[in-house]
């Protein structure tokens, strides 16, 4: 039953949509089925944590064909730390959508949808071949577009497009890029690409691919220069959508980015330069967009961009130390911008507006709200001992041990930019004294806000802020978890092995 443990993430999200479909005019059936369905998820991906955890990276080969010739799932400690992770940001999301979202929307399919894009999301971790990850990407894409455009209002059709356009260039280069490999080496397997590509004499072209798949990765990561997309989009469907998004879509471009260069591109002094210089510009000017926003989740839009910087940075400074700090700020970024895009949701069905301008009071009228709102801006921070701070020291400390003294700047300047935002909206969202909405907003949002739904809605915010407390207060776990994949990743033999020499068949 453990052989084909590592596809049950898989399996159950097809199965949970395909009941969704069926279902689809039962929408307090679809709210009880997403829900139980997310702590099955839970559980599943638990257990395969467990057991990669005990026994090492384990390896499927689909349709009893042996790789590198057959579709190869992996999980490894990376894999299977992110499917749970996944689990998790799926399972509040779903909760917090069965509160926030208007039956009108959810009559056109988003929890099925939703599902498809928790299923694209686990096929990109734990696949073992560049084409289908490629695949999986374009199942994203596709389920994202839907949920990104679902309601048909003017801004979503607006933001969609931009969406979708950048993504689609970023999806066109990947292909290509998959096109030259395989030309190169003539696999499509990434284990098996390992060994290929560091026997290709021609480096130069080599350098070439790496870059056409940095650029499509890129893209997906949202890393400057190619990010424009991502802030003009998110902010346009509901915070539940933003919240899956803001959590989960780009840290699939960087999981592709950090696998993709430790083991079939091997980082030269040309990658090296080029990803720092990267990670460097997108701490920059994430942060400074952040600072001249004044629409809320345009403000964590662009914080999303910002701390993509921190763990590119850790995938260019290319040490255990480096990879494991990345890692780790991966974990924390997870769990904190899902919850803070939550908590925009909250905040706008209480206040009615996205305006920091226009919000006030937040504080005086909910202080046990504000109190756990400002646990998450914290963590946001990196405010020690909370989950953001423990990365950052790995970070600073790999930095200085390789006297990039701009990666430095970077990362401190970044961080004291994050400072000054979060200050802003603290001042402006809690302690300004309320500013009054005309009666229309007042009516057309507070009002809906009742006491059950704001239960329903704080109850994924309270359950995505205990687990970013135990990454703080239990960093040591995490760290230890952190150190693991750093060393897998940098010392990929047991991966390469785990896939061409222990083939276990899904027949």
């Amino acid at each position: 039953m453990t052989q084909q443990l590592v596809i049950y993430p898989l399996l159950l999200q097809l199965f949970l949509s395909i009941i969704l479909m069926f279902s689809w005019k039962k929408i307090s059936w679809q709210r009880v089925i997403s829900i139980v369905g997310g702590f099955v998820n839970i559980a599943v991906s638990i257990w395969l944590f467990s057991y990669i955890w005990e026994n090492g990276t384990q390896t499927v080969q689909a349709g009893n064909w042996p790789a590198p010739f057959g579709i190869t799932f992996v999980a490894d400690t990376f894999s299977a730390t992110l499917v749970l992770l996944t689990a998790i940001s799926g399972l509040v999301v779903s909760s917090f959508s069965s509160a926030s979202i208007v039956v009108a929307r959810l009559k056109f399919g988003y929890f099925p949808i939703f599902h498809f894009l928790l299923l694209g999301l686990n096929g990109a971790f734990l696949t073992g071949d560049i084409f289908n990850l490629y695949v999986w990407f374009e199942i994203i894409l596709i389920s994202s577009f839907v949920l990104i455009t679902l309601g048909g209002e003017k801004a979503q059709l607006e933001g969609a497009v931009k969406y979708f356009t950048l993504n689609i260039l970023g999806s066109t280069i990947f292909l290509t890029a998959i096109a030259v490999l395989y030309g190169l080496t003539g696999s499509l397997n990434m284990a098996d690409l390992s060994l290929k590509v560091a026997l290709i004499e021609n480096r130069g072209l080599v350098d070439i691919t790496a870059v056409l798949f940095l650029i499509g990765f890129g893209i997906k990561a949202a890393v400057f220069p190619l990010y424009f997309w991502l802030p003009d989009s998110y902010h346009t469907p509901p915070s539940a959508v933003s919240a899956i998004f803001g959590g989960l879509l780009t840290k699939v471009g960087v999981y592709a980015m950090l696998r993709v260069f430790t083991l079939i591109f091997v980082a030269d002094e040309f990658l090296i330069n080029t990803i720092l210089i990267i990670a460097f510009l997108t701490l920059i000017t994430g942060g400074l967009g952040a600072l001249v926003q004044n629409n809320l989740r345009k403000v964590f839009s662009y914080l999303i961009i910002c701390h993509i910087g921190y763990m590119i940075a850790g995938l260019g400074l290319y040490t255990e130390v480096a990879i494991a700090g990345a890692i780790f700020y991966l974990i924390h970024d997870i769990v904190i911008k899902t919850n803070l895009f939550m908590i925009s949701g909250l905040i706008y069905r209480i206040k009615g507006t996205n305006s920091i301008r226009s919000m006030g009071g937040l504080y005086a009228d909910s202080p046990k709200i504000s109190f756990l709102i400002a646990i998450a801006l914290f963590s946001l921070v990196g405010i020690p001992p909370l989950s953001g701070f423990w990365p950052k020291i790995s970070l600073l400390s790999a930095s200085f041990s390789a006297e990039n003294w701009w990666i430095v700047g970077g990362i401190l300047f970044a961080s004291f930019i994050t400072l000054i935002i979060i200050a802003k909206i603290w001042a402006n969202v809690f302690w300004k004294d309320k500013v009054e909405l005309p009666k229309r907003l007042n009516f057309r949002y507070f009002h809906k806000l009742t006491t059950v739904k704001k239960s329903q809605m704080i109850g994924p915010i309270v359950f995505l802020t205990l687990v970013s407390l135990y990454i703080g207060f239990g960093a040591e776990q995490i760290q230890q978890v952190s150190s693991r994949v750093a060393d897998e990743l940098l010392n990929n033999q047991q991966y390469i092995d785990a896939v061409l020499n222990n083939n276990q068949n899904l027949n």
